[in-house]
């Protein structure tokens, strides 16, 4: 067994080898394109890129809030400068002023990487770093991983790090499933292979998060700083941060300066806004003119005598994330394996097969690419979808939470359709992200009531769904009018209007950007265009919100049958610790206020995402304005401010002192996400707080 072993890990050593050669190689034949971005530096050029490349970075910056915006136009305007200069100028700006979020959410995204460890001759040994990628799929090094026999023999330690106070943290273990997927390629030197469920049937990243791949560009500019996280000479977690820069692009690889030793293959290459660019894969080192490996001190390096510590690295590498999916979109998979691809996030070019069956897996929360403007205008116009046998929700065992106290999820808007036990996981999911990074024990998604009025409130929103398309290219225009002209009183455009004036559009309606306001005309149009451009939410997807809220306060019979629904599906005795979402925090509010079970009582009320903050809403509660109910004895309520939805938020200075209130930071593409809110550790303190209380 013991030749067998080292027999293997000579091969590997070779391949290590042959790998770093090749890198060496690449390093030399990249050196007159070097010398020429050296030399632009030497000059006083600060990002010796192409100016289109440089155009795109700026663009994704300021699309994606990557840029304190008081201090861009603040050192923008400053003095007078042409194109190229205006653009270097809010580069610059990331490299040394950082939004606050810049922290926090690093420590999101150091919470997506694991350790990797294998199994030989009976010991367990620290082999490398890998990070999550989706809910089930992790990223690492083909030369970490080469093949589905040395995974099966691995294992992943997530929070293998210290803690605040520098104590070492409580790891936990997830094994690998390279039956589910696993493929790599030995050029590109990755490997990606799916993680097995917990034992609880909780996904790796449900409770650690994952890092969306995008192949779009604009995610970095030569001398740009890289940030690398791993797990160096198999040591607790650490970070590579800020004195470090992108050297060179090449077609398949990034080279950059910064400090990593061995181990840190498989780790993420991050940019400043937490993008991963690259995976990372090893050093290069120093070469003679044969190509030979050098030693710091100039000799040759020897294999098996000199340590790797003694190889003269004169750069690091990386390979390229468009790389990767490139290479992946070429690989013949079945139906079941594309589907865990879709997964990798709405730029990664991967669109669920429509003829591939249902993952038995339940799916955590991925965001769906966006729909072209045509896909957009057909869904607006499209009727209502037919609701075959109902769905119902999901009950608790009584005993859950010592019997007395019982934890319920209120979804919001548009879940007709869905899958109540997926929506259930994927809530369960986002708290039990937050509750680990927190460092306390997660809950079982069993454990939560789920009442579903999803495929309820659409039966009895026949009409409200049926709508033209006015305009195939501008679906955010055909629908709110549409909504408009639908709305009793005219109180959609109050929704709208008010969103817009609490996002800070001045009282004359101008719009945000030139660009948006040219297509919508008036100033309903005007004000969906100022809350399109103020936050991270889709124009449409505002439009279409704001209509479900206005149609559940605005009708009587959906919203009567939405809390009938609610009411029969909650559990009729003991406390509740209730938790919302968007409409979900309107419908709670009726339902707290009017619609309880005789002598029961709300422990805890958590909003999140919530309208709240509307005088438009509250005015038409029932009863209206915003007297806190008293059968709720805590509140807390969360909220991101490029939420369109969570405009009117905070909430304490229209209701009142509340028990807590936090504004949070969540991923651009996903600021009105539940599962992004439920996994910041302070909400899931909050909740768990109460959970964990004594009744007596």
């Amino acid at each position: 067994m013991s030749d067998v072993l080292t027999s293997h890990e000579s091969h590997e050593s070779r391949k290590e080898q042959e790998q770093r050669t090749a890198a060496a190689q690449r390093y030399r034949e990249a050196s007159a394109e070097r010398k020429e971005i050296e030399t632009k530096l030497a000059a006083g050029v600060l990002y010796p890129d192409t100016p289109e490349r440089i155009a795109s970075r700026v663009n994704r910056l300021l699309e994606r809030g990557g840029v304190p915006p008081a201090a861009a136009v603040e050192s923008v305007h400053a003095e007078a400068l042409d194109v190229p200069e205006t653009l270097e100028r809010v580069i610059g700006l990331t490299k040394d002023l950082q939004p606050w979020s810049f922290l926090p959410r690093g420590a999101r995204a150091a919470a997506t990487v694991a350790r990797i460890s294998i199994l030989r001759g009976g010991l367990e040994r620290p082999h490398g770093t890998g990070f999550l990628v989706s809910p089930r799929l992790l990223l690492t090094n083909h030369h970490v991983l080469p093949d589905a026999e040395t995974a099966r023999r691995c294992f992943l330690e997530f929070n293998a790090q210290v803690t605040i106070d520098n104590a070492p943290d409580a790891a936990i273990r997830f094994e690998l499933a390279p039956a589910t997927f696993f493929t790599a390629d030995e050029h590109l030197d990755y490997a990606l292979v799916a993680v097995e469920p917990a034992a609880d049937g909780s996904l790796a990243g449900a409770r650690f998060g994952w890092n969306q791949l995008s192949n779009q560009q604009g995610k970095l500019v030569q001398n740009e700083p890289v940030n690398v996280i791993g797990h160096p000479m198999g040591r607790l977690k650490e970070i590579a941060l800020r004195d470090n820069a992108l050297v060179q692009r090449l077609d398949d690889f990034l080279h950059y300066r910064t400090d990593t030793e061995p181990g840190n293959s498989g780790s993420p290459v991050f940019n400043d806004q937490w993008e991963v660019v690259a995976l990372h894969h090893m050093g290069v080192p120093n070469t003679d003119t044969q190509g030979r490996i050098l030693r710091k001190d100039g000799q040759i390096w020897r294999r098996g005598v000199d340590g790797d510590d003694t190889i003269d690295y004169v750069s690091n590498e990386g390979t390229r994330t468009s790389s990767i999916l490139g290479h992946l979109a070429t690989l013949p998979l079945d139906p079941q394996r594309r589907a865990l691809l879709a997964e990798l996030g709405p730029e990664s070019g991967f669109r669920q097969d429509a003829t591939a069956g249902p993952v038995e897996t339940p799916v955590a929360p991925a965001v769906a690419p966006a729909p072209t403007p045509q896909e957009a205008a057909a869904v607006i116009s499209a009727p209502a979808p037919a609701v075959a046998g109902t769905r119902v929700g999901l009950r608790a065992p009584k005993d859950a939470f010592g019997g007395r106290r019982h934890l319920v999820f209120l979804h919001g808007r548009s879940q007709q359709g869905k899958d109540p036990e997926l929506l259930r996981r994927g809530w369960t999911g986002g708290l039990n992200h937050g509750l680990t990074r927190a460092g306390l024990p997660t809950i079982d998604p069993a454990d939560v009531w789920y009442p579903y009025y999803g495929d309820r409130i659409v039966e009895v929103m026949g009409q409200h769904e049926t709508l033209s398309a006015s305009y195939a290219d501008s679906p955010a225009v055909a629908a709110v009018e549409a909504f408009a002209a639908e709305s009793a009183e005219g109180t959609y455009e109050q929704l709208v209007m008010e969103a817009a004036v609490l996002a800070g559009m001045p009282q004359d309606g101008q719009a945000a950007t030139e660009n948006l306001a040219s297509r919508l005309v008036g100033s309903l149009q005007g004000a969906l265009s100022w809350l399109a451009a103020k936050t991270d939410v889709d124009a449409l997807a505002i439009a279409t919100i704001f209509r479900d809220v206005d149609a559940y306060l605005g009708d009587q019979a959906v919203r009567n049958a939405v809390l009938d629904r609610v009411f029969e599906e909650i559990p009729h005795d003991g406390e509740l610790v209730l938790v919302t979402h968007s409409l979900g925090t309107v419908v709670g509010m009726d339902l707290v206020a009017n619609r309880l079970p005789l002598g029961m009582k709300v422990t805890l009320l958590v909003t999140a995402g919530s309208p709240l903050g509307m005088n438009a809403v509250t005015s038409r509660l029932a009863p209206p304005g915003t007297d806190r109910p008293g059968t709720v004895d805590e509140w807390v309520n969360v909220w991101c401010p490029t939420d369109a939805v969570a405009i009117g938020c905070p909430l304490e200075p229209v209701w009142g002192k509340l028990t807590e209130e936090h504004a949070v930071v969540n991923a651009s593409d996903r600021a009105h996400s539940i599962e992004e809110y439920l996994a910041h550790p302070e909400v899931a303190t909050a909740i768990d707080r109460f959970l964990a209380r004594s009744t007596g």
